[in-house]
C-alpha cells in the first residue's frame, strides 16, 4: 500500500515542499518560489497524516490476529528503517561543524534519544533542528502500538471515537493556553518553536488523523469501499480545507492558527491522503516519472538536504551571483545527490539485511508476544 502512486505523490509533495521550506537558510529560491517556499513547513504535516495512516494500517490489521503481531518486531523494524542513516547524519552534523547550516547543536544524546524536541535551546543551537519531527515519530511508533492493543481489547467505536475527539480537543486547549502564557510574559527565547510548535504533544493532529483512516480501512472496510467511490470528491473537499487552514496559518505564530488550524490542517491532508490510497482517484491512477523515486529517498533528502544546501551556499554560491536558475538547479543537484548516496548506501542495504532476517524468521516460527 506504501506504494501507491497517489501516496508517492503526497510524499514527494511533502519532502519537496520541506526543501522549498528550508531555502531560507541559503538566502532563499528568488521571489519567484516565495509563494511556494511560505508554507513548506506544512510537508511535514503530510508526512504525519502518512505515518500515521500507513503504520496505523499495519498495526491494526495484525492485531486481532495476536500470533501474527510482535511489539517486539515491530520495534526492531522500526529502529533498522530509522536509525542507520539517521546515526550517519548525526555523526557528520557531530564531527563535521563546517558541514552544519547553523553553528550551535544541540548535545547529541539529545539526537540519540529522540528527546530534542523537548529540550531544544532553538536560539543557539539551530543545526539539524529539523529532526524534531523525527523525534515525534519515534514517539509515535514507542506508544502506538501497546495504546492500539490495550483498546482492541475492549474495541467500541463510541470508545475509540470518543477518545479521538478527547485528544483534538485536549490539543486545541494546550495550545492555546500556553500560546496565551506565553504571550502574555513574553519570554526572551523563541518560546514558539520551544514550547508549541516541536513539543510531541502539541503535534498529534496528522498522526491521529492517519490512524482514524487505518481504523476505517481495517475495521470497517465496506465503508472505506464505498467512500472510495467518491475520491475524488474528498480530493477537492481536502484541497478546499487545506486552502481555509492556510488562511488560518496567514499569521503562523497566531493563536488561531495554532488552535483550529492545526486539526483543520490535518483533516484536509487527511482527505488528500485517502483520495491517494484509491487507484482510480485523479492523483492514484497515474505514476508520474520520477515521483515514485523521489517518494522512496524522501526519508534520506530529509535528512540530509539542510547539509547539501549549506556547502552548495558555502562553496559555490558566491562564484555563480546573477545566475539564479543556475543555482536554483546547483541547490536542487546537490540536494538530490547527497539524498540518493545517503539512501542507497545507508539506508536500502540496511532495509534488505532487515527484510532477509525477518524472512529468516518466519522460516523458523517462535512464540509471539504483544
Amino acid at each position: 500500500m506504501s506504494r501507491l502512486p497517489g501516496l508517492d505523490l503526497l510524499r514527494a509533495i511533502a519532502i519537496v515542499w520541506v526543501m522549498f521550506f528550508h531555502s531560507f537558510l541559503v538566502g532563499g529560491m528568488g521571489p519567484a518560489f516565495e509563494w511556494l517556499s511560505r508554507f513548506g513547513w506544512a510537508g511535514v504535516d503530510i508526512f504525519f497524516v502518512l505515518s500515521g495512516f500507513l503504520i496505523g494500517t499495519q498495526v491494526l490489521r495484525q492485531l486481532p490476529r495476536s500470533a501474527a503481531f510482535s511489539v517486539r518486531d515491530f520495534y526492531a523494524r522500526r529502529a533498522w528503517r530509522i536509525l542507520p542513516p539517521f546515526a550517519v547524519v548525526l555523526a557528520l552534523y557531530a564531527f563535521f561543524p563546517t558541514l552544519r547550516e547553523a553553528p550551535g547543536l544541540q548535545p547529541w544524546w539529545q539526537f540519540a534519544t529522540f528527546t530534542m524536541n523537548l529540550l531544544i535551546d532553538y536560539d543557539r543551537n539551530q543545526a539539524f533542528s529539523h529532526a524534531w519531527s523525527l523525534c515525534v515519530e519515534e514517539h509515535f511508533y514507542l506508544v502506538f502500538p501497546l495504546l492500539a492493543w490495550w483498546l482492541t481489547r475492549r474495541a467500541s467505536a463510541s470508545r475509540f471515537l470518543g477518545a479521538c475527539a478527547t485528544a483534538v480537543i485536549l490539543g486545541i486547549a494546550l495550545r492555546g493556553a500556553t500560546w496565551l502564557h506565553y504571550t502574555a510574559i513574553d519570554p526572551p527565547r523563541n518560546w514558539f518553536i520551544e514550547e508549541l510548535y516541536y513539543p510531541t504533544w502539541m503535534r498529534l493532529d496528522g498522526l491521529l488523523m492517519g490512524v482514524m483512516l487505518a481504523t476505517l480501512r481495517v475495521y470497517r472496510p465496506q465503508i472505506w469501499t464505498r467512500l472510495q467511490l467518491r475520491s475524488n470528491a474528498f480530493l477537492l473537499g481536502g484541497v478546499v480545507v487545506c486552502c481555509l487552514a492556510f488562511w488560518l496559518f496567514r499569521d503562523r505564530t497566531g493563536l488561531l492558527a495554532n488552535t483550529l488550524g492545526w486539526p483543520l490542517l490535518s483533516f484536509g491532508f487527511g482527505l488528500l491522503v485517502f483520495a491517494g490510497a484509491d487507484r482510480r482517484s485523479l492523483i492514484g491512477r497515474w505514476r508520474a516519472p520520477g515521483v515514485g523515486w523521489i517518494a522512496t529517498i524522501s526519508y534520506s533528502l530529509y535528512l540530509s538536504h539542510k547539509i547539501a544546501f549549506h556547502v552548495v551556499h558555502a562553496v559555490v554560491a558566491p562564484s555563480m551571483q546573477g545566475y539564479d536558475v543556475l543555482l536554483f538547479l546547483t541547490y536542487s543537484l546537490a540536494a538530490l545527490l547527497l539524498g540518493a548516496a545517503l539512501h542507497y548506501l545507508v539506508e536500502r542495504p540496511f532495509l534488505r539485511w532487515r527484510d532477509q532476517r525477518v524472512n529468516a524468521s518466519k522460516s523458523d516460527p517462535k512464540p509471539a508476544t504483544v
